[in-house]
C-alpha cells in the first residue's frame, strides 16, 4: 500500500476516536440511586378468643401392667399367642403339662368317695349299736326289778346294767367315728377343691386386655410356682399421660378442675399434627420441692392405638379461654437490643418499627398485649433486609421462599 494512503487511513481513525470521546463527555451524569423496594410478606393482626394452655412434656404409661407368672410348678407345654399380640380378659396364653394335677384330682376324689362309704359303713353300724343299748337298757332295768323281788341274784342284775353300759357307750363311740370321717370327708373335699384348682392353673390365661411384650421363657421348659414372669402384659385403652406444671399454676389447676374435667391434648414428638384428647384425672397430693412442679395425670381412650407406653409426648393442658386476645403470627414477632418488635406496614407500604409486649403462643400464633392492634398488617417474612422507613413491596409467602431458594 503506498504510504499516502496509510497515513489517511491513520488520520481517519484518530478523528473517529476524538468524536466518540466528545460524544461520551457531553452525556449527562446520572444521580444517587434510592433505597431498594424490599420484598415482604404480611399478616393482619387478629383479635380472637385464645385457650389459656400450659404446654410441657409428658410420658405415656400403662393404666396397668401385669407380670404373668406361673402359680403352679411343671412343664410349659405350649405358648398360645404371639410377641408383641392384642390380648382380651381370658385368653388362653400358656398351658403346663396337666397329667400329675389330673392324677392328684383323682386321688382325692378318690379319697372323698372312700370316707362317704365310711360313713355310710360307720352309720349303719351305729343304728346296731343303738338298738343293742336300747336292749341292754331294757334287759338291765327287769334284771333290777327282778332283784328287787328277789327273783335274781345281785349279780346278774350287775351284770345286765353293765352290759347295757357297754353297749351304750359303743353306741358313742361308733358315733365318735362317724363325726372323724366325716370331719376326714371335709378336708378330703377340700383337697379335691385345691387339685381342681392346681389343673385349672395350668392353662394360664391373662387377667386383663391389652398387648403383650417380649416372650420371657418359652416352651418345652420347666417353670416354678410364682417365680420368673413369662410375659408382661400392657393395658394400653385406657392409657396415662405423666407431666408436671409449675406450681403456681397449682390453685388455678385446681379450682377449675373442681367444677369440670379439663381437657388435655397431646402430640407424639414424631407427628405434632395428630392429636389424642383427653382428660386430667389425677393431681398429685404434694409439689415436688426440688423441681418446684406438681405431677399430673391425663387420661385417654387411646383406641386407635396412637400412644405407647414410654413415648415423649407435648402435653397441652387447657385451663381457661382469653376473650378479644390480638393475635400475630408467631413469626412476626422478632427480638432486638431493646426488646421484642413487629415491623407494621402503614399505608404508603414503609415500615415502622413498634415494640410491642408479647403474651402467650398457642399454636403458629402468638398473643400481643400491647403495641398492636387488631387490623394492622404485620411483617411476617423478609425482616433481614427492613429498617425503619424502608419500602416494601407485598408478595405471597410461597413466591418469597421461592426467591430464597
Amino acid at each position: 500500500m503506498p504510504a499516502v494512503n496509510r497515513i489517511t487511513l491513520i488520520v481517519c481513525a484518530s478523528l473517529c476516536l476524538l468524536v466518540l470521546g466528545a460524544c461520551k463527555s457531553a452525556q449527562p451524569a446520572k444521580g444517587p440511586a434510592g433505597p431498594p423496594v424490599v420484598p415482604v410478606s404480611v399478616a393482619k393482626a387478629t383479635q380472637e378468643s385464645v385457650p389459656t394452655e400450659l404446654r410441657v412434656v409428658g410420658t405415656v404409661e400403662a393404666s396397668a401392667i401385669v407380670q404373668i407368672k406361673s402359680q403352679i410348678s411343671g412343664q410349659l407345654l405350649r405358648v398360645s399367642f404371639t410377641e408383641g399380640q392384642n390380648v382380651a380378659n381370658g385368653d388362653l396364653l400358656f398351658e403346663i403339662d396337666p397329667r400329675p394335677y389330673e392324677e392328684a384330682l383323682r386321688q382325692a376324689e378318690a379319697n372323698v368317695a372312700r370316707d362317704r362309704a365310711q360313713i355310710t359303713q360307720l352309720e349303719a353300724t351305729l343304728a346296731r349299736d343303738a338298738a343293742q343299748a336300747k336292749y341292754n337298757q331294757s334287759d338291765a332295768e327287769r334284771y333290777a326289778e327282778l332283784a328287787k323281788a328277789g327273783v335274781v341274784s345281785r349279780s346278774q342284775s350287775d351284770q345286765a346294767k353293765t352290759g347295757a353300759d357297754v353297749a351304750r357307750e359303743s353306741a358313742r363311740a361308733t358315733q365318735a367315728g362317724i363325726a372323724s370321717a366325716k370331719a376326714a370327708l371335709d378336708a378330703d373335699i377340700s383337697a379335691v377343691g385345691s387339685a381342681q384348682l392346681n389343673l385349672n392353673y395350668c392353662q394360664i390365661r391373662s387377667p386383663l386386655s391389652g398387648r403383650t411384650g417380649n416372650l420371657l421363657v418359652h416352651a418345652g421348659n420347666l417353670v416354678k410356682a410364682n417365680d420368673v414372669p413369662l410375659v408382661v402384659i400392657h393395658r394400653v385403652s385406657p392409657i396415662f399421660v405423666n407431666f408436671n406444671v409449675p406450681e403456681q399454676h397449682l390453685a388455678a389447676v385446681r379450682r377449675l378442675s373442681a367444677n369440670r374435667r379439663l381437657g388435655v391434648s397431646v402430640f407424639a414428638q414424631d407427628d405434632p399434627t395428630r392429636a389424642a384428647s383427653g382428660t386430667l384425672s389425677v393431681i398429685d397430693n404434694t409439689v415436688d420441692t426440688a423441681t418446684g412442679t406438681i405431677h399430673l395425670k391425663a387420661t385417654f381412650d387411646n383406641q386407635d392405638g396412637v400412644l405407647w407406653p414410654g413415648q415423649f409426648v407435648t402435653s397441652v393442658l387447657t385451663l381457661d379461654t382469653i376473650q378479644g386476645a390480638t393475635v400475630v403470627p408467631a413469626e412476626a414477632v422478632q427480638a432486638g437490643q431493646q426488646g421484642q418488635f413487629i415491623y407494621v406496614v402503614g399505608q404508603d407500604n414503609k415500615v415502622a418499627v413498634r415494640a410491642v409486649t408479647a403474651g402467650r403462643a398457642f399454636g403458629k400464633k402468638m398473643v400481643i398485649e400491647k403495641g398492636i392492634a387488631p387490623g394492622d398488617t404485620v411483617v411476617t417474612d423478609g425482616q433481614l433486609r427492613l429498617f425503619p422507613g424502608a419500602q416494601v413491596q407485598l408478595v405471597d409467602p410461597a413466591k418469597l421462599d421461592a426467591g430464597k431458594s
